[in-house]
């Protein structure tokens, strides 16, 4: 069936829409949705057949185009020899990250953030998902815990990247979603306020909301993280809460000072 519907209305790339290759459901692919294999972050045969892939192969290349990362801060370059963190990042137990906050990346995430961009927002988490399947294997979460964003700001923008980003990573790695976490206050978003003073603009900002987090392991998910404050202190109420291990999972890392235009978290 989805192979006639592409035949018939051509797939287009969500970023360039220009007309993507048509799904098939080829032996190879189905070997590659029933094995173990751990495809690479431009495998597009690594996706269930429920629908056409959401990018490009070129647009898809400047998403996903960078070097290693640490797996505990995010930060560009190899773990054991991180500067940001020297391996040892004390806010989280791991981070999984798909791109730097800029260019494509910078673009997509902002038209995700639009009540008009879930497909968009569903393909950036199938990335995020095809880049590190493996590590959230590994990690084994009990539950994915979305980072909460205050009722009337998410009444003005008419969606939240947040918990969709959550529901879509669950749904591909058969996690449930848990509403543990709730935002006591709006404060002023993270991107208007210099870097020194955002950890302080969400200090009890985030409380309990369900305690089944109680002896589980938990991934937290967000869409962009810049100085890591709001993540840190959402990490913070979830292990006072009693969750063994939080792991974090964002769509882009704001690496240079400054380069968070947009970011609200």
């Amino acid at each position: 069936m989805a192979g006639g519907l592409d035949l018939l209305f051509p797939p287009r790339c969500l970023m360039c829409h220009a007309e993507t290759a048509p799904w098939q459901a080829t032996p190879a692919r189905h070997e590659s949705w029933t094995s173990d294999h751990h495809p690479g972050p431009l495998d597009m045969a690594a996706d269930p057949p429920e629908a056409s892939d959401p990018f490009c192969p070129g647009c898809a290349a400047e998403i996903v185009a960078e070097s290693c990362r640490c797996q505990r801060c995010g930060a560009p370059g190899d773990q054991d020899a991180c500067r940001g963190c020297g391996g040892a990042c004390r806010d989280w137990d791991g981070i999984a990250v798909l791109g730097s906050y800029g260019g494509r990346v910078r673009e997509a995430v902002l038209r995700s953030k639009r009540p008009g961009g879930y497909d968009l927002l569903v393909g950036l988490a199938d990335l995020l998902h095809r880049r590190h399947a493996s590590t959230f294997r590994l990690w084994e979460n009990d539950y994915i815990v979305a980072v909460p964003m205050h009722w009337w700001r998410r009444t003005l923008r008419g969606t939240n990247a947040a918990d969709s980003l959550a529901r879509r990573l669950g749904r591909l790695t058969s996690t449930p979603v848990l509403g543990a976490l709730r935002r006591r206050r709006a404060t002023v978003m993270q991107n208007r306020l210099p870097a020194d003073q955002r950890r302080a603009n969400v200090r009890d900002v985030f409380a309990l909301n369900h305690r089944g987090v109680v002896g589980r392991r938990v991934l937290l998910v967000d869409d962009v993280v810049t100085t890591g404050g709001t993540l840190a202190a959402c990490a913070r109420v979830l292990r006072e809460a009693g969750a063994t291990a939080v792991h974090v999972a964002v769509i882009a890392r704001a690496d240079l000072a400054g380069d968070d235009r947009g970011v609200d978290g």
